[in-house]
């Protein structure tokens, strides 16, 4: 099912309306909604699956960091006047959902991360992408993936063009950067929420043992590593990732019955 792009007070998201339980899907830095197709598809009839699109493109370059990106969630949560939120993140927007769950220890209901940054992520550095070599960008779209088929031709046309933008370049440098800067190391100890940990056993931009670092940080957290999986495991593997995450979400909502 294809849900519309809603843009209200100064945010756009999907929003699927499916249950009462918010769950809250965070892309990364290069992520677009085709990236949570099979979430959205899995999910979008039993939960509140809700996707803002973050304004990596539109927030003004002076506010344009991974501070200024969970103060726009902030915002967009309080907006919507939602409880609780399931968030989940991929790559940058994992990141986010650890910061955001920092801040707002009281408004998490869990945290899902697969393929997050926020301890270590080698992606396309932290210098101005390679503008005008269609390969080069082909190349490293399809090395986020253990399976190169999966960078479809729509996946890199869509790259390409934002690193051949000079004003979204930018936007993708400045953003890196302040991902780099903003190491969470020191401060995983402090995340109290039940934690679902999907990584690529083959992710090259957040290896595996970034996965089990956040599992040896975050102290209510559970691991599963993919076979033959890349940086995305939702998009490489669907089916496996809905499996783990639906039933992380079932064990959630047991303990929540079981304790009122």
């Amino acid at each position: 099912m294809d849900y519309p792009v809603i843009e209200e007070g100064g945010f756009k998201y999907i929003e699927t309306k499916g249950g009462a339980q918010n769950l809250l899907l965070l892309h990364g830095l290069f992520g677009a909604l085709s990236n949570f197709a099979s979430i959205l598809q899995h999910f979008g009839n039993t939960y509140n699956v809700v996707v803002p699109i973050l304004p990596i493109f539109e927030m003004p370059i002076r506010k344009l960091s991974v501070s200024g990106l969970v103060d726009h969630v902030t915002a967009f949560v309080e907006k919507k006047r939602y409880g609780k939120v399931h968030v989940l993140g991929n790559s940058l927007g994992g990141h986010i959902a650890l910061l955001y769950a920092l801040a707002n220890p009281e408004r998490i209901a869990s945290i899902t991360l697969t393929g997050s940054s926020g301890l270590f992520e080698s992606a396309m550095g932290s210098t101005f992408p390679k503008r005008g070599d269609y390969d080069y960008i082909k190349k490293k779209a399809e090395d986020t993936f253990y399976d190169p088929k999966v960078a479809s031709k729509e996946l890199v046309d869509e790259i390409f063009d934002t690193v051949n933008d000079r004003n979204k370049a930018i936007r993708v440098v400045a953003t890196a950067k302040s991902a780099i800067r903003h190491n969470l190391r020191e401060r995983l100890q402090a995340i109290k929420a039940p934690t679902l940990l999907i990584w690529g056993k083959d992710d090259q931009v957040t290896p595996a043992f970034v996965g089990e670092e956040f599992h040896e940080r975050i102290a209510n957290s559970r691991l599963f590593l993919l076979e033959k999986c890349g940086h995305a495991p939702m998009m490489e593997h669907p089916a496996v990732f809905n499996y783990h995450l639906e039933a992380f979400l079932k064990k959630w909502l047991i303990g929540i019955v079981l304790r009122t």
